[in-house]
């Protein structure tokens, strides 16, 4: 847990700043003024620019995190084990190179691009219905009460492309499953049906092989 809750914090603030930062950007561009409300095209760009920058930090943040979750007693035998976060990154650019420290971003963009923008627009939007007109910003419990309800929007929908980058990233420790994005999901779905994103997830978090 050590390196994911070191990234954490440093992931989510460049993600809201350069979504922050590019909503008032484009409002500065299209309108003159940076404060001017987004309109939902706005809303849509700086959404997919946030996704995007993302994957870049994100997508080896959560490549090291399932591959020490991974490690488990029983299969300590099978592969050199990880020693911690630094030695797990060193192993994979020996092994893989610096393609494998992005293994499942092709998946993890089609996670995030349309999941970031599931979430800021409705964000964005409940905050403008909650807030009370006059007033300049939303109130906290504004901001709480849109966020939890975006946060279940967004990962409502970008649970199943998240299960397949895990597999993805998964991929390769104790055997070679999938040949891409596709193939990843044909084989889910034709395994375990509609139903594999809740099994998957389970299995994940149990440390069994996906």
């Amino acid at each position: 847990m050590s390196f994911p809750l070191a990234s954490i914090a440093v992931y989510s603030s460049v993600t809201f700043g350069v979504f922050s930062n590019t909503q008032r950007f484009i409002s500065q561009q299209r309108y003159g003024d940076s404060n001017h409300a987004p309109a939902l095209s706005d809303l849509i760009a700086a959404s997919m620019v946030a996704g995007v920058v993302s994957v870049g930090i994100g997508g080896p943040v959560d490549l090291i995190k399932i591959r020490l979750q991974m490690q488990t007693h029983e299969r300590m035998d099978i592969t050199s084990p990880h020693l911690g976060p630094i030695h797990c990154v060193s192993s994979i650019l020996r092994q893989e190179g610096l393609a494998g420290i992005y293994r499942g971003a092709g998946a993890m963009l089609l996670r995030d691009v349309p999941g970031y923008c599931l979430y800021f627009i409705p964000y964005t939007v409940l905050c403008g219905w909650i807030t009370p007109e006059g007033c300049i910003s939303p109130s906290p419990s504004s901001v709480w009460m849109a966020g939890g309800i975006a946060g279940a929007i967004s990962w409502g929908t970008a649970t199943p492309m998240d299960v397949v980058k895990s597999r993805l990233q998964a991929d390769g420790v104790y055997l070679n499953k999938y040949k891409g994005v596709i193939d990843c999901i044909s084989q889910s779905y034709h395994s375990e049906g509609l139903k594999v994103s809740g099994i998957a997830r389970k299995k994940l978090l149990l440390g069994i092989n996906l």
